[in-house]
């Protein structure tokens, strides 16, 4: 992993990797601090609150669906840095919209900064709909073939940890804090953007089609035929539906069932994303760079134990008085919260132990000329899990389901999962 540190000290990854951070710690920050405003101020019903979650967590998968293939289209048509400048001047304006309706809310105007709050979590997810096949599609054409696998375990790393940074600084700074920290960070990240060294197309020029609907089914078809990135993308889509899950179901259970305040909340995704940054490097150290699916399978199957375990300890928790709630001092002196701190880290851990090779393979099955594409197709398959594990939540929890038993679920897709990653290591051999 020494290798692929000394990556960061490269111009032809560093503005990348820069540009990267700060859009997933912009993202996460204005969505974290939406989310928790939400839940703890605006709504005060647990199914009220994973209903706006799960609206929220759609609306962000919806451009991937619609729009993934139109933007793997264009960045393996056109310069990705051209692409990146053009998508960083875009999220400057998306965040001083997403402020504003913060800052409405907070006055009051609650019906109308929800309904804005919501318009840029869209446009936000259509933001990262046309970077997302950028900042995976650029690795190999900017590294060497043996660095790729620790670039890919770099930008995931930095990925979760500036999800770590955006959700800490969200539960514990003002909103109108955070509305005037998403416009600053956007500027900053404008600016790094423009650092990142041309990346030309590099096969003949492609015929864009600008339909959705007949796009998505041609790059899914010229993708999935491919059998390891046919095993490959369904083993992150399951994963991602996964994720999307434990996205809308987490701060209700912190708030109901841990009966902890927004800190808290903020906290617990925090150490989420430090193990996912962990799980993410460990595995290039022990794959020695080599991109493999050797170990996907048992830390998938390990991630789903450790899920049975935390809704285990969900149940046994002990609630805080009637009418109260547990600050982060007294949440960490509770007799049982450094299990369910710590089960939560290993699943974060083995998550990322999980998904990392499996974007390498992404990016290098395929020749240069197509890892947008490539990447592009597994967002819209990813997008369509998500969406399905986003519904699946609305339904269960109107059937009065609680979190808890949603954890039993989670850990059955692993299963899953698991089944899907020993399929491609197999397939791979």
């Amino acid at each position: 992993m020494f290798n692929a540190l000394g990556l960061l000290k490269e111009r032809r990854f560093l503005p990348l990797f820069v540009t990267q951070f700060l859009g997933a710690f912009n993202d996460n920050l204005f969505k974290t601090a939406m989310v928790l405003f939400a839940t703890y101020q605006i709504f005060n019903d647990a199914e009220m609150e994973a209903h706006f979650n799960a609206l929220a967590t759609g609306l962000a998968i919806l451009p991937f669906f619609l729009l993934s293939a139109l933007s793997g289209q264009l960045a393996d048509t056109y310069d990705k840095s051209r692409i990146i400048r053009l998508v960083k001047t875009a999220e400057i304006f998306i965040m001083v919209f997403g402020a504003a309706g913060l800052l409405a809310a907070k006055a009051g105007y609650t019906s109308v900064g929800l309904g804005m709050m919501l318009g840029a979590v869209l446009m936000l997810g259509t933001h990262s709909t046309f970077f997302g096949p950028i900042k995976y599609a650029i690795l190999p054409q900017h590294l060497k073939d043996h660095e790729v696998l620790g670039g890919t375990g770099l930008v995931e790393a930095a990925t979760y940890l500036s999800i770590l940074l955006g959700t800490v600084l969200a539960g514990w700074i003002a909103v109108e804090a955070a509305a005037g920290l998403v416009i600053i960070v956007a500027l900053i990240g404008w600016v790094t953007g423009r650092m990142v060294p041309p990346a030309p197309r590099m096969g003949p020029p492609l015929k864009i089609n600008y339909n959705p609907i007949t796009a998505s089914w041609h790059l899914i078809s010229a993708t999935m035929h491919i059998r390891r990135l046919f095993l490959a993308i369904l083993a992150i889509s399951f994963f991602w539906t996964i994720g999307s899950v434990l996205i809308i179901i987490f701060p209700p259970l912190v708030k109901n069932v841990l009966t902890a305040d927004e800190k808290v909340a903020s906290l617990a995704i925090a150490i989420f994303s430090v193990g996912v940054a962990i799980g993410s490097v460990a595995i290039n150290a022990m794959l020695k760079g080599k991109i493999s699916a050797r170990y996907s399978p048992i830390s998938v199957v390990a991630m789903g134990a450790f899920v049975v375990a935390f809704s285990v300890e969900a149940r046994l928790f002990r609630p805080a008085p009637a009418g109260q709630m547990y600050d982060v001092a007294t949440f960490l002196t509770h007799s049982q919260s450094l299990i369910i701190m710590a089960t939560l880290l290993a699943i974060a851990v083995a998550g990322g132990m999980f998904v990392v090779p499996l974007y390498a393979f992404l990016t290098t099955t395929v020749t240069k000329d197509q890892t947008a594409r490539t990447v592009a197709a597994n967002n819209v398959v990813n997008a369509g899990a998500m969406t399905i594990g986003a519904v699946a939540v609305l339904v269960i929890t109107g059937f009065g389901v609680t979190p808890q038993d949603m954890l039993l679920l989670v850990a059955a897709m692993c299963l899953v999962s698991a089944w899907l990653a020993q399929k491609l290591h197999r397939a791979c051999d």
